[in-house]
């Protein structure tokens, strides 16, 4: 899921009405999911351009502006639906950040044997992801716990810096690198404030201020202003769902079948590493 140009290598409801009693503040209510049908079409076609071009197309081809434009789309659009899910579609994020562990460490071995120019051990995309969905997961907790008195002050500042650690160490390992564990926590940041921003001016300001951080760690993902251009525009587009424009998004005409979603990250890997070793590409 990444570019050539970039210092890693690769990369995975209806609204409901109640009524409120007056002088009260309306609870949002669940934003509709339709558009992540279209998401897991559209990621994994990019990201298997990605792949496809860098592994397995001749470089005769002068196909590297795919992986740099279209294949930038991929790692956006997973982070931006592993927050949303994370968000609004399960009550156990960690239960849902332990099942993408489970297809990074399947799909581990056949991605350690994609050509790259290091031999460093590299932890792939699934790993970031998961671990930044563990993170946001686990930062929400502690903010609630705080908020709610059954937390104290020193706890949540030793908990916040714990992370933070983890995080500066964790960075080294994985796919996308700092930047990309940071991506998923941003996102349901920005993501829970802009679905909830009510009509009051400032409320609608505080969560724009919140997306700009998303922006800026998308747009240090990448080296070329063209990649830089799709990382971007994909996190413009997730937090603009957020926003509101969910409800415009039909539904996909043929959803995704599950076991296809969970073994193409890991299979497709297995396939090009087939391929790459009868065609005398490995070793």
């Amino acid at each position: 899921m990444t570019s050539p140009t970039t210092r890693h290598t690769d990369a995975p409801c209806n609204t409901s009405h109640e009524s409120i009693a007056p002088g009260t503040r309306a609870v949002a209510a669940r934003p509709a999911s339709t558009w992540t049908g279209w998401g897991q079409w559209l990621a994994l076609a990019t990201m298997t351009l990605d792949h496809l071009t860098r592994y397995v197309l001749p470089e005769a081809w002068n196909l590297d502006w795919a992986g740099s434009s279209l294949g930038r789309i991929a790692f956006p659009l997973f982070a931006a639906m592993v927050a949303w899910h994370g968000l609004f579609n399960t009550r156990n994020p960690l239960r849902y950040a332990r099942r993408i562990l489970v297809i990074g460490l399947v799909a581990q071995l056949p991605f350690m044997l994609m050509p790259r120019a290091s031999d460093a051990l590299l932890l792939n995309v699934c790993f970031t992801l998961a671990a930044g969905l563990a993170w946001g997961a686990g930062l929400r907790e502690l903010l609630a716990r705080y908020r709610s008195g059954e937390l104290e002050s020193r706890w949540l500042a030793l908990g916040g810096l714990a992370s933070l650690t983890v995080w500066a160490l964790l960075g080294h390992w994985v796919e996308y690198g700092h930047e990309g564990l940071l991506l998923v926590p941003l996102l349901m940041l920005a993501m829970y404030h802009l679905h909830r921003a009510g009509e009051p001016l400032a409320e609608r300001l505080a969560a724009a201020a919140l997306a700009l951080p998303v922006l800026v760690v998308a747009g240090q993902m990448n080296a070329t202003d063209l990649a830089k251009s799709f990382t971007v525009a994909t996190c413009v587009a997730a937090l603009w769902l957020a926003a509101g424009a969910h409800r415009l998004a039909p539904g996909v005409p043929r959803a995704m079948p599950r076991r296809l979603w969970l073994a193409w990250y890991p299979g497709h890997f297995a396939l090009i590493a087939l391929w790459l070793w009868l065609a005398g590409g490995l070793g």
